[in-house]
């Protein structure tokens, strides 16, 4: 274990120690009324309530910097800040990821693991017999794959039962400093106990794909002012909403899509187009050129403002931002294999902040698409 990773799991120890002591002391229960279990005793382990987190703390939004990476940035590198949040992790962390060969996040997991936390991995069965997954094998982390079921597609990690972290970015090198990708950390019991749901199913109950139920807990929900939503696929009816959003849309609808073949979301975007709403789009040109019944001839043939990324690693983002105030992320391609096969988790946020944030990574990627066709 690096000197690093040894100091670190020295310095969760001694806090947890002082906690105890606190509550041995009878001080545990002053600052939370609400906190106390049955019997009179007192959960030494308080996650601060979301009313307690500060709005400018709840969430952190990162992109990928193809052009330049830099790790450790917030625009170059987001494993790093995911690494990091690994690292100091004092209780658990769940990981459901596509595939995995970012070191970073293989040191991170087993720093953690070593430290006593509770680490735990669902992965797609194509990537189980990767070098880096293996290596959590070797030291004892426990690995579930979806034996082959569809795709498990997920991009999320869950740290403490409190933070998550989602969205289009694959825990690989390419994810992490080639192609175009979002990761944001939102802090919410709420919307991690919907992740902790979905997890518990696939990692304990091994039910993937269609045989996962529609459980989610908490699919709309509030933090610090702002409304989420949050889906699975294909348990939660995912499509049905983003065409609700879309036909909801008054003044502007953009997206950025690796893979966009579901017929009936791409005629509810050219419905509004149809209407006067401005649309724009940027589709990944390997996916857009060799996906059977994909739809960018279809958007301009019916004069829809569509491009074809540019960027050689590809343009992985999945994310559709309306009317300047609600953004659309998470794994889920906007394709028949998402909507009906494959394990995919969305998160729909109602905020005009956010989604200033992610339009402005399509005014980036739009420009770079532009450039790559003149």
């Amino acid at each position: 274990m690096k000197i690093s990773d040894l100091l670190m799991c020295l310095k969760k120890t001694l806090t947890l120690v002082a906690l105890f002591a606190l509550v041995a002391c009878g001080m545990g229960d002053q600052s939370d009324p609400g906190s106390s279990l049955e019997g009179g005793q007192v959960d030494p382990i308080s996650v601060p309530q979301e009313s307690e987190t500060p709005q400018s703390d709840w969430y952190k939004v990162y992109f990928t910097d193809p052009d330049a990476p830099s790790a450790g940035t917030l625009r170059g590198g987001p494993d790093e800040a995911l690494a990091k949040a690994i690292r100091q992790a004092r209780l658990s962390v769940d990981v459901a990821m596509d595939s995995l060969n970012l070191w970073s996040m293989r040191d991170a997991l087993i720093a953690a693991h070593h430290c006593g936390i509770e680490v735990r991995v669902v992965v797609e069965s194509d990537n189980m017999d990767s070098e880096e997954i293996q290596e959590l094998l070797d030291v004892g982390i426990p690995v579930v794959d979806d034996l082959g079921t569809g795709l498990m597609h997920n991009k999320f990690a869950i740290i403490d039962r409190l933070d998550v972290w989602t969205g289009s970015m694959n825990f690989t090198l390419n994810g992490s400093y080639r192609s175009d990708n979002n990761l944001i950390q939102i802090r919410s019991l709420q919307v991690a106990h919907n992740y902790q749901v979905e997890f518990e199913e696939m990692f304990l109950d091994h039910q993937f794909g269609s045989a996962s139920p529609a459980n989610t807990p908490n699919p709309i929900l509030n933090v610090d002012g702002t409304q989420l939503e949050v889906y699975f696929s294909p348990d939660d009816g995912t499509i049905e909403r983003l065409i609700e959003l879309v036909q909801d849309a008054q003044d502007e609808i953009l997206f950025m899509a690796f893979s966009f073949t579901d017929d009936d979301l791409a005629q509810a975007i050219l419905d509004r187009a149809s209407e006067g709403v401005v649309v724009g789009g940027v589709l990944d040109k390997s996916q857009a050129l060799s996906n059977t019944g994909g739809e960018f001839t279809h958007f301009l043939e019916n004069g829809v403002n569509v491009r074809l990324d540019g960027n050689q690693h590809g343009m992985h983002h999945k994310v559709i931002i309306i009317d300047k105030r609600i953004v659309v992320t998470g794994s889920y391609n906007f394709s028949h294999n998402a909507r009906t096969r494959n394990d995919e988790n969305t998160l729909i946020i109602h905020s005009p902040q956010i989604s200033t944030l992610y339009r402005d990574e399509f005014e980036r990627v739009w420009e770079i698409a532009q450039e790559s066709q003149e």
